[in-house]
């Protein structure tokens, strides 16, 4: 019954404010010149991150067809230690390189695949940059 309640209670009192209503029919309605220079842009992020993630020995990434993420496989750091650290899951590896690459991202096993993580391309192209630097050199540190 609570779980019931919960649906009824959810479906009636969260529905997006009028402003961001307003704001939808404006993004739907108005010019849309801006689409294919985001595209654009989307996919020269998602190019230079693949390629980038792909260099790294020991990560393989196909390209994404869908929203604004990459899902590396990592296995091939399994095992390996920094700092009598072990990398034994995803979440092991993400908890790793946000502490030492500062890097956030989220491990694959919250996607089903723990030999996965996630990251977002949806940031400037500079931020990639640096990110994946960071990423790399923590994990050249691996041993």
């Amino acid at each position: 019954i609570i779980k019931a309640m919960t649906n009824i209670q959810s479906q009636s009192t969260s529905n997006p404010a009028s402003i961001s209503q307003k704001a939808a029919v404006e993004a739907l309605t108005g010019p849309q010149d801006f689409i294919r220079t985001m595209l654009a842009e989307f996919d020269s992020r998602r190019r230079f991150l693949i390629s980038q993630l792909n260099s790294i020995p020991g990560m393989k990434c196909l390209t994404p067809t869908g929203a604004f993420y990459a899902f590396p496989n990592t296995s091939g750091f399994d095992g390996r230690s920094a700092e009598n650290r072990q990398i034994a899951s995803s979440s092991d590896l993400a908890l790793y390189l946000l502490e030492k690459a500062n890097v956030a991202l989220v491990p694959g096993g919250a996607f089903g695949d723990d030999h996965f993580i996630r990251l977002s391309y949806a940031a400037s192209l500079d931020e990639i940059k640096k990110g994946v630097d960071r990423i790399r050199e923590a994990l050249d540190n691996l041993s």
